[in-house]
Order: C-alpha cells, then structure tokens, then sequence
C-alpha cells in the first residue's frame, strides 16, 4: 500500500507544549466532550497518553485521538527475524572514543532496517536513560513502526526526511530535528534517495524545554518555532506491516488497512520539528567562556534539579567576543557524559579527525578539550571579534554512564589512534616568566 500519497506540502501549526488542535474534516473534533457515546462521522475515540494518569497537570502529555479505526484492531504481534544492527551493549570503557561516518548502505535498506546502535545507558525497559543510534538508509519504509520503548529525537545529517505520522506529516531536513512521542505510529519516505544521521531513543521524562533561570525570558529555543503537523489521515484497505520496538526487540502483524487513519486530535502528546537555525545563541560580551548549557534546546530531567536524563545541545554559528579568553571550549573533565555529533563544518575545538556524520564518546570524568592544533592556535590568536560560520555541532549529554555497543567498539569506523590529538601538547610552564 501507498503511505499518504500525494502529498507535497506538509501543514503546520507552531508552539511548544500547547494544546493542539486539529482536524481534517470540519466538525470531526467532537464538541465539548472527548468520548462521546457516537463520535462525528463514526469515528472512534481513542487517548493516546505519554505520561502517568496522575501526574501533575503541567508534566501530562496526553492526546485525545479520532480514527477510522482503533488502534486495538490488531493481530498478534511476532518476534521478527530481522532485529536492530549494532547487538548488545560492551563492557563499560573510560577510555575517549571517536567514530568517522558509518557507510550508507549498499543493499535496499529503510529508515528501522538503517538503525546501528551505538551507545546506552539503560535497558529498553528501565523507566530513565537513553540509547544512541546512528541511521542510513536508502529506501522508503512500506511499513508502519512505532517505539514502545522511549520517544525518539531524529537529527538528520544527510538527506530530507518525510515523517509520516498518525497526526500529520513533518518534513524534515539537515538543520531541522524532529522529535517522536514513544508509541506514536509512523512511517518514513526519503525525499532524496539516501538519508543518514543520529536517534536518541529517551526512555525518561519526555524533553521538554529548559528553564531560563537567571537568563529571563529570552533566548535559546523559542517556543513559537516548533512545529507540530496538521491532521491528515489515509482511508484505506490493504495489507500494511506494523512493526513495534519493546524491551529492545522488534515485534510485527500485518494489519488490512493503514493505522495512519487519525481524521482530528487535540491534546499535547505530538510529534513535532525544530529549525536548529532558529537558535537564539547566547554567549559572553566581556571575558571568560561560559558553560555549554547556554546551548540547550531540549532537556529531558531527572528527580534531582539540574541534572538531565538528557540534554540536546547544539553548538551553532554564532561570534565570539570575548576579551583576554581562551576561546574554544576548554580542558575539562564533567560529571555528565557527552555523546557528539557534527551535521555540517568543523567543529571549533577540534581541527581535524571530526567530520561530519562522525561521533565522538567522553565518558564521566573522562579529560577532553581542544586538541593540540586548536589549542596552539587560539592560545596565539588575536582576540578581535569573530564569527564561526558554517558548522553545527551537536550533544546528547547525559548524567548516566554510557556504554557502547559491541558494533561501536569493533567496527572499522572507530578511530584507533584517537589519543594523539591530545598527544604532541607541549609544557609551556615557566617559573620565571608572569606574562599572562
């Protein structure tokens, strides 16, 4: 069967954890009331819940659903022959670990066939922690699948995406990211043959914004630039394969007519998409270099306050001003574990080595910074202002420990010699010698 065909410009309706409404047929939103004893058009009522019934108001994400038919029209769901690339997760390392690009695939491979596990810090079914993947692909999915497991945030680096949802279709592309409610059925088509980039499968608190603190009221993400998609829906009958990830194993059914059959919703469990170029970048107009949290755009919290599940932090174009500072990231070992990605250019602390589609792994207490290039030559830079132009680096930071994937500590794409960047370092100490 043809997922949505036709379609050539998505909709969308813009905000950050609103209560959406939307409806492809005028009058299918009941009024007044969720579940109706008879749904407008005969529908069916279905809730579509992200969170525990009684949690506060302001942490619920639910979605009121009304579909053609209900999700429960299913038969049994049968382990698949074909599970995730990447097998199960190795031995703890402190060690610093980088990645070149993986390979796009040379056999017909979709969107959950592209899947290569890279990194964990939980099992599927702990109720906190997240788990990295690297993806590529080359055909279009033909099935439905949906994460029992976690949400999903898709970070393209190579290729337009089409997201094909049971609330509305989001197009997205390098730059842009797009986050996925655990549980929501879609599909996805590539809008340029090839695709490839990054998951976070979150299997904590959905992300949210962060708080602004001593910031106020402006700055980083604006909740006006997410977009969440407008109902579309497929009526149609046909075999259809649907394929679920629960407790980190792929299951399927085949169904006899498409799931993506949502004619209106409301509610705030969506899907929705994010221009990384929107970025309202912060930064220091005097000296010293503040922390990397002044990039978050996404923060998934823990019950400690402060310290995340999961941080999406992103390192974008921007000038830098500062006076009598060392400006690229500096020497430093963090409680937090740091999984990076880059999209597009060079990364400022590293000269070479980092490309992009590449990753890199600095575990808790693990020391990093600059590499010796970079670090000779912001020490003897002029410091008028500059502007880093061309580049976007990424972060998925997390407060729990990181362990890669046997596929991520064997494959030929991990940089053996890693360590060296840091190793031709001089000692420029001086007893003798206060210049600075």
């Amino acid at each position: 069967m043809d997922l949505l065909p036709g379609i050539a410009t998505p909709r969308y309706q813009s905000g950050f954890g609103n209560e959406f409404c939307s409806e492809a047929l005028p009058g299918a939103l009941p009024a007044g009331r969720n579940s109706p004893q008879k749904a407008p058009y005969g529908l069916y009522a279905e809730q579509f819940s992200g969170t525990a019934f009684t949690v506060p108001r302001s942490e619920a994400r639910r979605t009121w659903l009304y579909r053609i038919r209900p999700s429960a029209l299913h038969p049994r769901f049968e382990p698949l022959a074909r599970q995730l690339q990447g097998g199960p997760l190795g031995e703890p390392t402190p060690n610093r670990l980088r990645w070149d690009p993986l390979p796009l695939p040379v056999h017909a491979t979709d969107f959950i066939d592209g899947w290569v596990a890279m990194a964990a810090n939980a099992d599927a079914h702990a109720p906190a922690g997240v788990s990295l993947y690297h993806y590529a692909a080359n055909r279009d999915m033909t099935r439905v699948f949906y994460d029992a497991d976690g949400e999903l945030l898709v970070v393209p680096q190579q290729g337009r995406l089409r997201l094909l949802t049971e609330l509305g279709v989001l197009d997205i592309e390098p730059l842009e990211i797009a986050v996925i409610p655990r549980g929501l059925k879609f599909s996805v088509l590539l809008l340029e043959g090839e695709a490839r980039g990054y998951l976070a499968e979150n299997h904590g608190a959905p992300l949210r914004l962060p708080d602004l603190g001593p910031i106020g009221s402006n700055g980083l993400a604006n909740p006006r630039d997410f977009l969440a998609p407008v109902a579309h829906y497929q009526d149609a009958a046909g075999a259809v394969a649907l394929v679920q990830k629960f407790m980190g194993r792929l299951w399927g059914c085949t169904l006899d007519h498409s799931p993506l059959d949502v004619v209106a919703w409301h509610g705030n469990n969506v899907p929705y998409k994010y221009d990384l170029r929107l970025f309202n970048t912060l930064g220091t107009v005097s000296f010293d270099h503040p922390d990397p949290s002044i990039f978050t755009v996404l923060t998934s919290p823990t019950s400690v306050h402060g310290m995340a599940n999961m941080d999406f932090v992103i390192f974008p174009p921007r000038w830098m001003v500062a006076e009598n500072t060392f400006r690229p990231p500096w020497f430093h070992r963090n409680l937090m574990n740091e999984y990076m990605g880059l999209i597009q250019g060079a990364y400022d602390a590293k000269a070479e080595g980092f490309v992009p589609g590449g990753a890199s792994l600095h575990s808790c207490m693990s020391a990093h910074g600059p590499d010796a290039e970079t670090c000779a030559r912001a020490t003897a830079a002029e410091l008028a202002p500059t502007r880093i132009e061309q580049t976007m680096a990424f972060m998925f930071e997390t407060s729990q420990v990181l362990r890669p994937s046997y596929h991520a500590l064997e494959c030929a794409q991990l940089q053996p010699r890693y360590d060296d960047c840091w190793a031709s370092l001089p000692s420029t100490f001086n007893p003798n010698r206060r210049d600075a």
